[in-house]
């Protein structure tokens, strides 16, 4: 393939990432992650803050994956500094799925306590994947912040992210569990109970929890 007929190809890809059809949209980044070439690297993190099918947005994050993370990582920094709440929680989620943890810096409190749920979810499970060594008890402390915040999916979401810390988060669930506020200390205690037992579905764990809470209780065994 001569050298011209390479830039056609691009400027069509670039064109098709675009298109108001989401299957174009998909079968473009699916091309362009086939093909990597560092010139697609802005346009697609351009894409990701406002291309609206999810589906589609998988296959952005999984397209800017194949490409080397010196390109990518860069730009998805600024991104975090974005006022588009879509583009901050897009490019957090694909730095998760690059795994560098030199990014951990980056990954600040103001995210993990973004006013965006989604952001915030997203900052959530990329801190996870990228605290280093030592930090997960103090990664705890500012996710412990967050309990009995939002709606069952995003109280979920963070339950998740502290039990995939470990056992480093049970002082911090203690503590919390004498929290002032009800959703709170539920919130602890249902995170809690599926520490100790993975296979608790959160559901019943929450439902379980404000049960407890309501008996005037801790969730402790006495």
């Amino acid at each position: 393939m001569t050298m011209r007929e390479q830039d056609t190809d691009t400027s069509r890809a670039l064109l098709a990432l675009a298109d108001s059809r989401s299957s174009v949209r998909l079968r473009a980044a699916m091309a362009i992650g086939t093909t990597p070439d560092p010139r697609f690297v802005d346009t697609l993190v351009e894409r990701c803050a406002i291309e609206p099918e999810f589906h589609v947005r998988d296959m952005l994050t999984w397209a800017l994956t194949r490409h080397p993370a010196s390109v990518t990582v860069p730009e998805l920094l600024k991104e975090l500094r974005s006022e588009r709440a879509q583009a901050r929680s897009q490019a957090l989620h694909t730095l998760s799925k690059i795994g560098d943890r030199r990014t951990w810096p980056a990954i600040t409190r103001a995210l993990l306590s973004d006013a965006d749920d989604e952001v915030a979810r997203s900052a959530w499970r990329a801190a996870v994947v990228l605290v280093p060594g030592g930090e997960e008890p103090g990664l705890a402390a500012v996710l412990a912040t967050q309990l009995g915040r939002g709606e069952r999916e995003t109280q979920r979401s963070l339950s998740r992210a502290l039990v995939a810390l470990g056992e480093v988060i049970v002082p911090t669930l203690d503590a919390a569990m004498t929290d002032l506020d009800p959703r709170v200390r539920a919130h602890a205690i249902a995170t809690e109970r599926l520490l100790s037992d993975p296979d608790t579905g959160f559901e019943f764990a929450i439902e379980e929890a404000k049960r407890v809470v309501a008996l005037g209780g801790a969730g402790k065994e006495e």
